[in-house]
């Protein structure tokens, strides 16, 4: 996922390693002191600008020395440093720790520990400044210095960005500090084993108006107030291993501080990630809702609601809007104009069958009839759109070119330029019909008939289902390699299969495009060495010739990319081999999610396993990373056989847990008006809180 064809990017750097801390559109990257350095990708991020780019703490002219961080939650955050001692002293007696929360700001709490028996003299500087730099910029390494403009009052440090008077930040802290333009300042005396301790407040400014903050204890929009709000309602999900319980308690909390609120109407939708996708996505935004539905089957309404209000209503070729079509992102930064052609851009190729996917899906999960109604124009128009913008040549199959040079060259969820290439290495040349897309428009078409059944209109859901399967045929002609075993990556610009193996041939078996026999083909193909790495399913074979293990969609390793295919691979269970090479996928995948620290990266090398026992990271990867922190979630649904349809009142469950998972639990799963708790270990099922009329249905 690259924003606006920048590619990956630019390196994090600064001392100490990169923590990475987010909640709704704040984010802050430090290193591991807690600190921010100019001329680095560290910052403080509100609404896609940096309001600041230098957070210094000294004590005495020098930085401490870490001990410790802890994260306890994606937006609270804890670093423990020490004084360093003076020449010739073995043992410092000073103790730091700086409690830092981000919301609609930042609150840093900094206590000094005095540890010795005697009181101790020292001066506590923490030096402040801001560039108010675009997102883009400092994600491509653009950004400049000389942004800011510094002014001090008594006890107010402000910050006013230089090009627009309208953006700032105000900073404010008790201990009675001296305030200088740049810093803050307190000269104190720590009595023996005593402490002293300042709370500074970081408040943004926007359109000349300060940010309510949103950080006190007391206020019920407070980041932990929210998380704990979301907990109460959401599935609690527990595995009878421990490393299994420990990823999905990570899942829950990134996906609650990705969670973002709408004040117009208080529905709730999910960023893409951090720290450079902190925006409502397309694509991005609705495979996570989709992953995430057996925790928390609100994100989807409010993800397509969301979208919904944004979908394209006009034709403009700089920001590639079209009637009907669902957008790819939405930026709010002093950039996005310059960059994305203004503050939406619409280049996507998946997001808008994607759309109508969810929108029958979170129906069978019992969103709310009504609003579901209310949407039904807009995946009228999205299946519009497919039709006549999305075909454009009336192939019958939905391709993408960029309207103009600063378009992204590809749109579907591989955006990067040197994504889509033939076996051989060479790229394709568009228009380029992706074989996952055809795969969605089918699952789309499908949704839409039932969604026309619900609604009484049956000639509709004949006509779709119809054209959804003329769609499978007419795909297995064009799209099916007989001498290679996979399904074509896609079709470039004369109509010629580009015949490289990658893993979007997986996601055919997501939606049930593929036929059978195709699949007991694909399972040999796809369990090869070359696609399976041991830590998961490559983007691309290594037999290919643009393979490498450090490109970002040439042979890396995308957790939620591994997640889908293991999701399709068990809709044909029945399939000899298929389950198994799910569980190898999957428990590769895990292991690998360990290695990180019980959190997916957006994606890691695709080396393989047996050269490198741990997977290596991927320098720029974005963590936490929506779809990625969702994955376990679908692998837990998946393995579940977890398929639920309110309107029809009826659970289907086709439990196969792997052994090394043990129990797993979901507790007060919401669908509909019904609260169920489900149990399961290997083929055995109990589901408690069913109600009566209900219909259970296992295999």
């Amino acid at each position: 996922m690259s924003v606006f064809n920048a590619g990956p990017p630019a390196a994090i750097s600064g001392r100490g390693g990169v923590i990475t801390m987010v909640e709704a559109s704040t984010f802050c990257l430090s290193d591991s002191l807690g600190d921010i350095h100019a001329g680095t990708s560290h910052g403080l991020f509100y609404r896609d600008a940096r309001v600041l780019s230098r957070w210094e703490l000294s004590l005495d002219g020098r930085a401490p020395e870490q001990l410790s961080v802890m994260l306890p939650e994606a937006f609270r955050a804890r670093f423990v440093a020490r004084k360093q001692p003076s020449p010739g002293v073995a043992d410092a007696t000073v103790l730091v720790v700086r409690r830092r929360m981000i919301g609609s700001g930042m609150r840093e709490s900094i206590t000094v520990h005095n540890l010795g028996d005697e009181d101790t003299a020292m001066t506590v500087t923490l030096a402040v400044d801001s560039d108010f730099a675009d997102l883009f910029a400092v994600k491509e390494g653009r950004a400049g210095s000389g942004g800011c403009e510094l002014n001090a009052t008594d006890s107010t440090l402000h910050l006013t960005d230089r090009h627009d008077h309208g953006r700032g930040l105000t900073v404010t802290a008790t201990g009675d500090p001296v305030v200088h333009a740049g810093s803050l300042n307190w000269r104190l005396v720590v009595p023996r084993h005593g402490t002293w301790q300042t709370v500074v407040h970081c408040q943004p400014v926007l359109g000349h108006r300060t940010v309510a903050m949103n950080l006190d204890d007391d206020d019920q929009d407070n980041p932990t107030n929210k998380i704990r709000q979301w907990r109460a309602t959401a599935t609690t999900l527990t595995a009878g291993g421990p490393s299994l319980t420990a990823i999905l308690q990570r899942t829950e909390s990134d996906l609650g501080a990705l969670r973002m609120d709408d004040p117009a109407d208080h529905t709730a939708y999910v960023a893409a990630g951090a720290p450079w996708f902190m925006a409502l996505f397309g694509r991005d935004s609705l495979l996570t809702s989709w992953m995430a539905l057996l925790l928390d089957s609100h994100l989807a309404m409010g993800t397509l609601r969301q979208l919904a209000k944004l979908q394209g209503v006009t034709e403009d070729p700089v920001t590639e809007e079209e009637p009907g079509r669902i957008m790819h992102e939405m930026r709010h930064g002093p950039g996005g104009d310059q960059v994305l052609g203004g503050s939406v851009y619409y280049g996507s190729v998946d997001a808008t069958p994607l759309f109508v996917m969810l929108l029958a899906e979170a129906r069978r999960w019992g969103a709310d009839a009504a609003a579901v109604r209310e949407l039904l124009p807009a995946a009228d128009a999205a299946l519009a759109w497919i039709d006549d913008y999305g075909d454009a040549d009336g192939d019958g199959f939905v391709e993408y070119r960029r309207k103009t040079d600063r378009g992204l060259a590809n749109q579907g969820w591989k955006d990067s330029w040197d994504a889509i290439s033939f076996a051989d290495g060479h790229l394709a040349d568009p228009p380029i019909a992706l074989c996952e897309v055809q795969a969605y428009v089918y699952a789309a078409r499908l949704g839409r008939a039932d969604l026309a059944d619900a609604h009484g209109d049956p000639e509709t859901a004949a006509r779709l289902r119809a054209r959804a399967q003329e769609l499978k045929e007419r795909f297995d002609d064009a799209f099916w390699l007989p001498d290679r075993g996979w399904y074509a990556l896609g079709l470039d610009g004369a109509k010629r299969p580009i015949d490289a193996l990658s893993s979007n041939t997986a996601h055919c078996l997501w939606t049930g495009i593929a036929e059978d026999d195709r699949v007991t083909v694909l399972i040999e193909r796809l369990g090869n060495s070359d696609m399976d790495s041991g830590f998961g399913l490559r983007t691309l074979s290594s037999a290919m010739g643009r393979f490498n293990p450090m490109g970002y969609h040439t042979g890396s390793i995308w957790p939620h990319d591994t997640a889908i295919a293991v999701a399709g691979l068990l809709r044909y269970r029945h399939i000899p081999g298929a389950r198994e090479l799910a569980e190898r996928l999957s428990a590769g995948l895990l292991e690998a999610i360990l290695e990180f620290g019980s959190r997916p990266p957006e994606l890691f090398c695709g080396f393989d396993r047996a050269e490198f026992r741990s997977p290596l990271p991927y320098p720029t990867s974005c963590s936490p990373q929506a779809w990625s922190s969702a994955a376990p979630l679908l692998l837990m649904r998946s393995f579940l056989g977890l398929e639920p349809n309110v309107p029809q009142r009826t659970l289907t469950l086709a439990a196969r847990i792997p052994e090394r998972a043990g129990r797993v639990r979901l507790a007060d799963l919401r669908l509909g008006s019904a609260t169920v708790t489900i149990e399961a270990e290997g083929a055995e099922v109990k589901v408690e809180g069913l109600p009566q009329d209900w219909q259970l249905i296992q295999s």
